[in-house]
């Protein structure tokens, strides 16, 4: 998998002794993010697993916001992974699991997500700025393992900046989009679109768009007819 344009938590302050990184955009985003996941969770139980959780900020917050839900958080890089761990235990919330080793670019995601040490039977997935920050074949497994792992019911949700119709909605996405692209071609700004049609092809339906603040949207997915 390629990395990161740039490591979460580098843009806040230094790192804490324990290896927590503080990403600035958890505090633009993670009230209006968990509005949007909360309708889905409430009154349910089961898990919930973050495909790329970062500096591991939200599923702290998300988690402390819904008792009834295990959440998984999960990771490719070394020190996301880290400072993950280190928040979970500085929360000492329960209903936290230690953070899973994930790459997107595999179908399978991780051993654990076959050999029976890994949640099954998904509530949901959640899915925060990742897929405009790595090659295509990253939302492909995403969709893939989405697809497996979730329940009848389930839903993916996945958050970030779109193109709408091949049309940036904001200026600032348009010129995000072009630095993305000079860093490396495989990156971008995704259109609503194509990843709809990804979606389609693994079984998953396009169900709600929600706007949400600096211009980014959060697309929810369930299993076709559902």
């Amino acid at each position: 998998m390629a990395d990161y344009v740039v490591e979460f938590g580098k843009d806040g302050g230094r790192p804490e002794p324990d290896g927590r990184l503080d990403a600035s955009a958890f505090h633009r985003n993670h009230q209006p993010i968990w509005a949007v996941l909360e309708k889905f969770l409430i009154g349910r139980a089961g898990d919930v697993l973050e495909a790329g959780s970062g500096t591991g900020q939200h599923v702290v917050y998300f988690a402390a916001h819904s008792p009834d839900i295990t959440w998984w958080p999960s990771d490719f890089n070394d020190n996301h992974l880290k400072s993950i761990e280190a928040w979970r235990v500085h929360s000492g919330l329960s209903n936290i699991r230690p953070p899973l080793r994930i790459d997107l670019t595999d179908p399978a995601w991780c051993p654990e997500m076959t050999d029976g040490r890994g949640p099954r039977d998904l509530v949901a997935v959640f899915c925060a700025n990742v897929i405009h920050i790595a090659p295509w074949r990253v939302a492909e497994g995403l969709f893939a393992g989405a697809a497996r792992c979730l329940r009848a019911d389930g839903r993916l949700f996945l958050y970030g900046p779109f193109k709408r119709d091949g049309k940036h909605t904001a200026v600032s996405n348009a010129v995000f989009d072009t630095s993305l692209r000079e860093a490396n071609p495989e990156w971008g700004v995704r259109d609503n679109a194509e990843v709809e049609r990804l979606a389609q092809s693994v079984g998953l339906a396009l169900i709600e768009t929600t706007e949400m603040p600096a211009n980014n949207l959060v697309l929810t997915f369930a299993r076709n007819g559902l």
